[in-house]
């Protein structure tokens, strides 16, 4: 897959027919965006591509919020390619892009830039100065500027919309079986695996840390998870039990990810990980000494395992 990261592109590179918007988690709703704009590209015999945009607008307009993205950029960009997304503009959210008018972003980007064929997106999207634009705005447009917009309908789910936010609701309520149901895949976080204060490898239990600074965060708790190896000599996939939260029985910490793998003996320093949220074992709980805290990471490891191996 081309990735862009600027609205400096190639001749070669312009004229895909492409999906519009966050992508914040590539749910379904997405995907059944991103369906149409396949069928579009094969009918036109065109690249396939997805227009977002980088930081996420909330991000530029809110800097101060909660953190809330369901995935980081790079996330999104593994998960895009998985869909066979052949070309994805990064569009640079800042001061000079919001700015624009619904019809200038139209003209400047769309148009000019990217030399989008098609376009397709979400029956909700928004877009321009105060989001002044909607699909209305999009299809007159297209007409005018020389582009085909097609816009999907809403996808739900038990009679409500598929969402980010009702997909942070799920998984802020310990339930990643809810979440994978609205993103038609685990909810899965990324990264580097950074040096922590090797606790768990004392305790006979070392353990993979992962940043979630920028990310929503998931109930606190002991997971069952899935953790694939993307980087280095130990690439592969791997039953695991994580801890996600701050970690109180050691004192007041920035929340992180801390991912044990089973039938693991190596090295994951300077390693990417991709780690898939199954199920919510229990929340996070502080222990009064090391001994009752490591029988119950006896009995969370071998819970994570029994619901591994018994997906059912």
């Amino acid at each position: 897959m081309q990735r862009f990261d600027n609205l400096t592109i190639a001749p070669e590179s312009r004229g895909a027919a492409v999906a519009m918007g966050n992508f914040d988690g590539v749910h379904r709703g997405h995907q059944a965006v991103l369906d149409i704009a396949r069928s579009e590209a094969g009918r036109l015999d065109i690249p396939l591509g997805v227009v977002t945009f980088e930081p996420h607008p909330r991000n530029f307009f809110a800097p101060a919020a909660p953190p809330f993205r369901l995935m980081n950029a790079v996330a999104r960009a593994n998960r895009l390619a998985k869909l066979d997304v052949e070309r994805l503009y990064e569009v640079p959210f800042d001061g000079t892009l919001a700015g624009l008018s619904p019809e200038a972003f139209c003209a400047d980007v769309l148009r000019d830039r990217l030399g989008i064929r098609h376009l397709v997106v979400g029956a909700d999207f928004r877009f321009g100065k105060g989001r002044a634009g909607d699909v209305t705005t999009l299809q007159v447009c297209g007409r005018d500027m020389g582009f085909g917009v097609t816009v999907a309908p809403l996808l739900k789910n038990d009679d409500r919309a598929v969402s980010s936010t009702a997909i942070r609701e799920a998984l802020s309520d310990g339930r990643p079986d809810r979440a994978a149901d609205m993103l038609g895949h685990a909810h899965r976080i990324e990264g580097g695996v950074e040096h922590g204060f090797k606790r768990g490898r004392e305790m006979g239990f070392p353990t993979a840390n992962i940043s979630m600074e920028g990310l929503h965060l998931p109930a606190f708790g002991i997971y069952a998870c899935w953790v694939d190896v993307l980087t280095g000599g130990h690439a592969g996939t791997y039953m695991g039990a994580a801890s996600l939260g701050s970690r109180p029985t050691f004192g007041d910490h920035a929340p992180n990810l801390e991912v044990f793998l089973l039938d693991f003996d190596g090295d994951l320093y300077e390693t990417d990980l991709s780690v898939a949220l199954i199920a919510f074992q229990r929340p996070e709980l502080k222990f009064e000494g090391m001994e009752p805290l490591i029988a119950q990471m006896h009995a969370d490891v071998a819970r994570a395992r029994d619901i591994l191996s018994n997906p059912a």
